[in-house]
């Protein structure tokens, strides 16, 4: 029921920028609320590992390897996450996934941990 949409991947050369959007939504329902949200990235042969988180307060967590490169950033009237990712590696070269916590929709209750299908990027050196 509730849906992460997220766009903005794409190929772009080393030391090159891109910013990724996540828009939630519930095609029946309102959202009332959404506590934090998140990005995580998946490269090949890899586990999924956390990039960045914002709280419903604005309170920032982003992994070390993208630290001063990548800045997560929400604007709640819109239940969207962006990630502006700047200097960008090829070791940063992943499918791109958005994560909403706790999903509160009016009359229908809370979703926890609801995924997007994810958006490739792809970083050349």
């Amino acid at each position: 029921q509730v849906q992460l949409v997220e766009s903005g991947g794409g190929l772009v050369q080393a030391g090159g920028s891109l910013t990724l959007s996540c828009a939630v939504s519930v095609p029946t329902g309102t959202i009332v609320s959404i506590s934090d949200m998140g990005w995580f990235r998946q490269a090949p042969g890899k586990a999924r590992e956390l990039v960045a988180v914002i709280s419903s307060g604005t309170r920032l967590n982003y992994a070390d390897s993208v630290k001063g490169r990548f800045a997560i950033s929400r604007d709640n009237a819109k239940n969207t996450v962006y990630l502006q990712m700047n200097s960008l590696k090829p070791e940063d070269t992943a499918v791109y996934y958005c994560n909403a916590q706790r999903v509160r929709v009016l009359y229908s209750g809370v979703f926890s941990d609801c995924w997007g299908q994810g958006t490739q990027v792809t970083v050349s050196s």
